[in-house]
């Protein structure tokens, strides 16, 4: 395994072997809220990661032992003018979108406080595990602000458009129980687990063709809110983009050799 930082408070751990990354938050000392350094950080990572044709899947994991992240670093936007929170605006949304916008699949491993923009770190991802300490929530409107991290349109997508408004507009805090009844995360596991499940089920999609994922994801993603019609192009565009390729002629060939497919990745 390797290790790579991206300024002071983000950290890559590449597990070469299985072929997946953690992007860790690793500001502990403020319960990883996201300040402007931190935000460069996360968006300078995820280009990377996007980047590497090695990395099939990527974790996204907390170094803090209580919390996952705690949101904005509201001390430090506190400290801005009007004129710096407008300037700021573009470097935060880089965060979210990075993450949002990695071309292959993401797990959030998820444990104590996801609030706001650290729920919403989590929400970027495709599938969140949170152990049974998590708590989540989006409590924006309660400091006279909305979700601006893609909380707006990610949970609806996740949970319906009425659940989501009756979280958003109560700004209420959410156990993992519950959470996950709701389908705010889609495993609760054991409290400690979340990091090592997360990472259980990345290896096992990271044993899939590297090719089929990435056009997989990026059906998934570019047919959200699309009617069927359009949404079966999207489809059958990504399906073209594979058919062809190496890793589909490996896969058959391995299935019908009944060996573990070797994947070239093109």
């Amino acid at each position: 395994m390797s290790e790579e930082r991206f300024g002071e408070f983000v950290l890559v751990r590449r597990h070469e072997q299985g072929h997946v990354a953690e992007l860790v938050l690793d500001r502990p000392k403020a319960m990883n809220a996201v300040s402007t350094e931190m935000a460069r950080s996360i968006a300078g990572a995820c280009a990377a990661l996007g980047e590497d044709r090695d990395v099939r899947v990527v974790v996204l994991t907390s170094s803090h032992e209580r919390a996952f992240c705690v949101g904005a670093d509201l001390k430090e936007r506190n400290s801005f003018s009007d004129a710096e929170l407008v300037r700021q605006r573009p470097v935060a949304r880089g965060a979210y979108t990075g993450v949002l916008e990695l071309p292959v699949p993401t797990v959030a491993a998820v444990h104590g406080f996801a609030l706001g923009g650290g729920f919403e770190l989590a929400l970027a991802c495709d599938v969140i595990v949170a152990d049974r300490t998590a708590v989540v929530g989006l409590p924006e409107v309660s400091v006279g602000v909305i979700p601006g991290g893609g909380g707006t349109q990610l949970l609806p997508r996740r949970v319906g458009a009425a659940r989501a408004a009756e979280l958003i507009f109560s700004a209420r805090r959410v156990e993992a129980v519950e959470a996950g009844e709701l389908g705010l995360v889609d495993q609760v596991v054991e409290e400690g687990r979340d990091r090592e499940s997360a990472l259980e089920l990345a290896a096992r999609i990271a044993g899939n063709s590297p090719v089929g994922l990435r056009a997989a994801k990026r059906a998934l993603r570019l047919g959200q809110g699309l009617d069927l019609r359009a949404g079966l192009e999207v489809e059958d565009a990504a399906w073209r983009a594979v058919a062809f390729s190496g890793d589909r002629a490996e896969g058959v060939a391995a299935f019908n050799e009944k060996r573990r497919p070797q994947w070239p990745g093109e």
